[in-house]
C-alpha cells in the first residue's frame, strides 16, 4: 500500500467540438474542447484521472496532436495524456444495434492507454461507422466483435449507463449481459445518473463487477457531478486498470454519484401527456391519461431484472456517497458557483471536505447548511423522469428539475 494515494476519477466526459469548431457531440455544449475540459477537471473540478470519451473523433487527435507537440500536454509512460494535476485516458462511446435481435440499441465505453492505440481503433472503426468523426454513432458490427478487438488492442470495456431506457444495455436491449457481450470481457458498469451501488446490489448477474459513477458530460459544468475516488499510485491508464481489478493495493474506495432520484430517468413517464409517474410506480399504462406509451424508470426496470428482494453488497465493492453538484442546490447559479470555486476551493472539496463556515461566508449560511445536508443525506428530494433532473424540495430552482435533449 506504500505509495499509494487517493485520486478523483470522472471517467466520462464529452466534447462538444474541436478547438477549430467541427462538431463532435452535437448535444454537448460547443465550448466542450479537449483543452477546456482538461483545464476544468484540473484547475477547478480537483479531478485527477479523466476518461474522455470521444477522442476516437479526428478532429479530437487533431488538438491532442497540437497540445503535445507544443508542449502544453505529455503523454506519461503509464498510458494517458497529462495536462498539470490530471491525467486523461483516450475513450470512444459508440453504439451498438445486434443485427437480427429484439431489443434496442445500446452504449458501450472503450478505452485504450494513448493516442497513438486510439488512432489505431479510429482506423479499425472507420469502414464500419457512417461519420466515425461525431461521438456515440452506431457500429456496423455486433457487441462481442467490438469486444473481441478492442480486448485484442489492451483496451478496457464497460457497458454505458447500463440501466437507462435510452441506449443501456440493461435498460432496453437485453435482460442480461450475457446477452450480448462476454462476461469476461468486462472490466466494470457504468451505472448511470438514476441508479446507484444498491439499486444494482439487486442483480446478482452484477456481483463480479466494479462499477462506476461518471458523469457522462455534456459541459464544463457538469464534469465531477458523478466520480470515483480511487486509491493508485498515479494518475494513469495502467493503474486505472489495475484498480478496477483490485490489483496490489490498487482500488476504487468510493462511489460519489447522485442520487438516484436526481437521475433523469429513474421514475416512469408518460410522453403522452408528459406527466412523471411516482418513483416505484410499475403501472402498465398511464394514470393520468391511459396511454400504454411509457418511458419505463430505472427503478422499475431494476425491480423486473432483480433476482433479489434486497440489494447485496458484493466483497470489495466500495461505498457509494450520495453527491449534490454545486449547480443543483437552489441559490448557486453561474455567478455564485464562479465565487465558490474562485474563493473557496475546487468543486470536489467544497462538497466534501471543506467545512461549513468557510463555504457559508462566501456563499450564506443557507446554502451552506445545504450542502452540509447533502453530504449527510437529509435532503427532501423530488425524482426526475423523462429526461427531466430531479430536484431539491419543490419546484424551484434554474437547474433543479432542467429538461434537457440528452438522452443518456
Amino acid at each position: 500500500m506504500s505509495g499509494l494515494r487517493p485520486c478523483f476519477a470522472d471517467m466520462h466526459v464529452h466534447i462538444g467540438s474541436s478547438g477549430d469548431g467541427r462538431a463532435v457531440k452535437i448535444s454537448a455544449s460547443r465550448n466542450l474542447t479537449f483543452q477546456a475540459i482538461a483545464e476544468e477537471a484540473s484547475e477547478r473540478k480537483g479531478i485527477g484521472l479523466l476518461g474522455v470519451i470521444d477522442c476516437h473523433s479526428p478532429a479530437v487527435q487533431d488538438d491532442i496532436d497540437r497540445l503535445l507537440e507544443t508542449g502544453e500536454m505529455t503523454e506519461v509512460s503509464g498510458g494517458g495524456i497529462r495536462y498539470r494535476e490530471t491525467v486523461i485516458v483516450p475513450g470512444a462511446e459508440i453504439e451498438v444495434r445486434e443485427p437480427g435481435w429484439g431489443g434496442g440499441p445500446y452504449h458501450l465505453l472503450a478505452y485504450l492507454p494513448s493516442l497513438a492505440a486510439m488512432k489505431a481503433w479510429t482506423a479499425w472503426m472507420s469502414p464500419r461507422m457512417k461519420n466515425v468523426t461525431l461521438s456515440s454513432q452506431r457500429i456496423r458490427a455486433t457487441g462481442r466483435e467490438l469486444q473481441r478487438e478492442l480486448l485484442d488492442r489492451g483496451g478496457l470495456l464497460a457497458p454505458a449507463h447500463v440501466f437507462t431506457p435510452h441506449r443501456g444495455l440493461l435498460g432496453c436491449s437485453a435482460d442480461r449481459l450475457s446477452d450480448r457481450l462476454d462476461p469476461d470481457g468486462i472490466a466494470a458498469i457504468e451505472l448511470g445518473l438514476s441508479a446507484d451501488s444498491a439499486m444494482a446490489g439487486r442483480l446478482s448477474q452484477l456481483d463480479r463487477y466494479p462499477v462506476l459513477t461518471n458523469s457522462d458530460a455534456h459541459s464544463t459544468g457538469m464534469i465531477g457531478r458523478e466520480c470515483n475516488e480511487l486509491l493508485i499510485a498515479e494518475p494513469s491508464f495502467a493503474e486505472f486498470a489495475a484498480a478496477l481489478r483490485g490489483q496490489d493495493g490498487r482500488q476504487i474506495t468510493a462511489n460519489l454519484g447522485l442520487h438516484p432520484k436526481l437521475g433523469k430517468y429513474h421514475a416512469s413517464y408518460c410522453p403522452s401527456c408528459r406527466s412523471p409517474l411516482p418513483a416505484g410506480a410499475a403501472d402498465e399504462v398511464c394514470p393520468s391519461c391511459g396511454s400504454p406509451r411509457l418511458v419505463t424508470g430505472v427503478d422499475v426496470r431494476i425491480a423486473r431484472l432483480a433476482d433479489r428482494e434486497s440489494p447485496v453488497q458484493p466483497a470489495g465493492r466500495p461505498p457509494y456517497r450520495h453527491q449534490v453538484p454545486l449547480g443543483f442546490f437552489p441559490g448557486v447559479g453561474p455567478k455564485m458557483r464562479e465565487r465558490l470555486l474562485r474563493e473557496v476551493g475546487t468543486e470536489m472539496d467544497i462538497l466534501h471536505r471543506i467545512d461549513g463556515e468557510r463555504i457559508a461566508a462566501v456563499a450564506g449560511e443557507r446554502i451552506a447548511e445545504a450542502i452540509l445536508d447533502a453530504r449527510a443525506g437529509r435532503l427532501q428530494l423530488t425524482a426526475g423522469s423523462g429526461g427531466t433532473y430531479g430536484r431539491i424540495g419543490g419546484r424551484s430552482g434554474a437547474q433543479n428539475g432542467a429538461r434537457t435533449d440528452d438522452r443518456e
